[in-house]
């Protein structure tokens, strides 16, 4: 039987994890087991549910316990449920966008790079991207385009602020994805020399020097590839480009000299995924 709570007041204190903490105190860095993240909408939290992640709480309209989340209340079995009326959650910045159920859920541990690495032929590797907005965008082009898994550097931001996950529209349940290293020093030296023990040829997306063009038809054949986009702005440290076995850069017209890095990863999953023939064969 559903544990059904009613809120009446916004300053509840069974609201302060929706409404009153920030992202760095939901991420509960001194005790990381105890992190948690909120998944919006109920698309977002099948899928979050689909993928393991283990549900805390429910906050959600009156009217939806016996509509767009029944099935979600009826999968989370006996967690809180707490329900308001819509005048009273408005009062949470950006309810609209929710569709009008949230759900706390726990932090899972990441999985180590090489873990998730093991079986992987194509992934990309976000190099300080700051905006959960481009994360977001980013992820979700992975999760369409081929991408087997998704590394991060330290400076990046967690793909589960809830921004990033809204946007990814809870793709980043779907594709692999952890940090690789803890610490500012772990790449790029560590972290490409782990891409290329592993077998990955590594592609830089970058402007100027010696490049070649995304078309270029030895990329779409490498069996094992890794494209590396680089933070807002700045795009990939000259560190990073001088290790990287390809620089790639995608033609422009008109005079434009790049993309967002959200535009530019899309295209990048899509033209280099891997050629046909590079693919493993498949028994009669």
């Amino acid at each position: 039987m559903a544990n059904i709570i009613e809120i009446t007041d916004f300053s509840a204190p069974e609201l302060d994890i929706y409404a009153r903490l920030n992202e760095n105190q939901l991420l509960n860095r001194h005790e990381p087991e105890k992190g948690i993240f909120i998944a919006e909408s109920p698309k977002v939290i099948w899928r979050a549910l689909d993928a393991g992640y283990t549900p805390l709480s429910l906050l959600l309209e009156k009217k939806h316990i016996a509509g767009q989340a029944k099935g979600i209340i009826k999968r989370c079995k006996d967690i809180p449920v707490y329900t308001a009326d819509f005048q009273v959650l408005t009062q949470l910045t950006g309810f609209q966008l929710t569709r009008g159920v949230l759900c706390a859920m726990l932090r899972p541990p990441l999985p180590s790079p090489t873990d998730i690495l093991a079986n992987a032929r194509r992934i990309a590797v976000l190099e300080n991207v700051m905006n959960p907005t481009n994360m977001g965008a980013i992820i979700r082009s992975a999760a369409a385009l081929g991408m087997d898994a998704v590394l991060l550097t330290p400076a990046s931001t967690n793909p589960l602020y809830r921004r990033a996950i809204r946007v990814s529209m809870g793709t980043v349940f779907q594709v692999p994805w952890t940090f690789i290293g803890s610490s500012p020093e772990d790449w790029p030296g560590s972290g490409i020399r782990l891409l290329k023990g592993m077998g990955f040829k590594t592609a830089a997306m970058a402007l100027g020097g010696q490049t070649v063009t995304i078309e270029d038809p030895r990329l779409q054949a490498e069996e094992k590839l890794a494209i590396i986009l680089g933070t807002e702005g700045d795009g990939l440290s000259k560190q990073t480009i001088a290790r990287c076995d390809y620089t790639v850069r995608i033609p422009m017209s008109h005079g434009v000299d790049s993309l967002n890095v959200a535009a530019a990863s899309a295209i990048a999953f899509w033209q280099l995924r891997p050629s046909v023939h590079c693919l493993p064969e498949t028994e009669n």
